[in-house]
């Protein structure tokens, strides 16, 4: 059986409350027209996040930069974080650096080469003979896609130890010549943050066993999620249509995974969910809500931190780990990324 062990987050340095922001984003927006301006504020202070965390502060935020220099803060500021992040999740697990047999990096929001876990090996020493796997270009969904990937590796090594990161930093991202709705949403519900996931296949290790795990694709989508690579940057795709998307989508989501793994939604207890926003929230929410279940941890996380991409979920995760919950108790992870696709995984306490 392959567990999770458990989860450890990391914040970066700075954030500010949406309060705190909104002066910014008014000198920003000088020179728009006063509607237009109205409505971006209204977007910012209606995104239900009270405080979103970044490599920058608030004053280096709307910096005209070139692409390079963007990337370069996109490294700087996400080594550490994934660093943070892997050394707290070994402390808590009380495992040794040289316990890894495995590690899995997600991230979308900058390039590097070699990737962060090259960095992670020789910083926090790591094994010379661990096997490395990083991922990129998934999203959102790369949080839940590194614990499948770690589970079917673990599957076929018994005895072993893996650790997930997911570090991200779409403020980095953020592009101060583009005015666009997408963006500007864009900004509105994305924050920066890192976390860490062990995962073991070893007899010894405790925790939620990691059941089963399934992609569902959708087709003729890839126009929905996603970045385009301009000379500016990372310029976020975001179709508005992806909340009713992902509903017309759900039957077929939820119910062939759950009869899959020999289960039902009846009997699943806990759902943990990545926030993607308020509107994708309010769907998710409307579609379990008459089921009896609720996202309530997936809407703290959003409330408290924003959107993280990848990283986001596993917050959501941390803070069911923290529970005291009873034996034979289900969760459904889940979460959505660029292709467009929804990744699952069935957790059993």
């Amino acid at each position: 059986m392959v567990r999770i062990k458990t989860v450890a987050t990391q914040l970066p340095p700075y954030s500010r409350t949406t309060k705190e922001i909104i002066p910014y984003v008014k000198e920003w927006l000088a020179g728009q027209e006063e509607r237009f301006q109205r409505k971006v504020i209204k977007i910012i202070g209606n995104a239900g996040i009270d405080r979103r965390f970044s490599i920058l502060d608030a004053d280096d935020m709307f910096i005209l930069r070139s692409f390079e220099e963007k990337n370069q803060l996109y490294i700087q500021g996400t080594l550490p974080l994934a660093e943070n992040a892997l050394r707290k999740a070994l402390k808590k697990a009380d495992w040794a650096a040289k316990d890894l047999d495995y590690i899995i990096t997600v991230s979308c929001t900058g390039f590097m080469i070699p990737s962060v876990d090259a960095y992670l090996i020789n910083n926090v020493g790591l094994r010379q003979d661990i096997v490395r796997l990083p991922v990129t270009k998934m999203g959102c969904a790369a949080g839940v896609s590194g614990i499948i990937y770690a589970k079917n590796f673990l599957k076929a090594n018994p005895g072993k130890r893996a650790a997930v990161i997911a570090v991200e930093s779409p403020m980095s991202t953020f592009q101060q010549e583009d005015f666009s709705m997408v963006n500007i949403v864009s900004a509105a519900i994305f924050g920066d943050g890192a976390a860490c996931v062990l995962l073991s296949s070893d007899t010894q290790d405790e925790g939620p066993i990691v059941k089963d795990e399934d992609m569902y694709h959708f087709f003729d989508a890839t126009h929905m999620m996603g970045f385009e690579l301009k000379n500016s940057g990372l310029h976020m795709v975001l179709d508005p249509s992806v909340p009713e998307t992902i509903a017309a989508h759900f039957p077929k989501i939820i119910y062939p995974f759950l009869e899959k793994s020999n289960t039902s939604i009846e009997e699943i207890n806990h759902l943990v969910f990545h926030p993607g926003g308020k509107k994708i929230v309010k769907t998710i929410e409307d579609l379990f809500g008459v089921l009896g279940k609720n996202i309530d941890d997936t809407k703290e996380v959003l409330r408290i931190y924003g959107n993280m991409s990848s990283a986001t979920v596993l917050y959501v995760l941390e803070r069911f780990l923290e529970k005291d919950i009873p034996a034979g108790e289900k969760g459904l992870m889940l979460s959505f990324g660029p292709g467009f696709s929804a990744q699952k995984v069935l957790l059993e306490w």
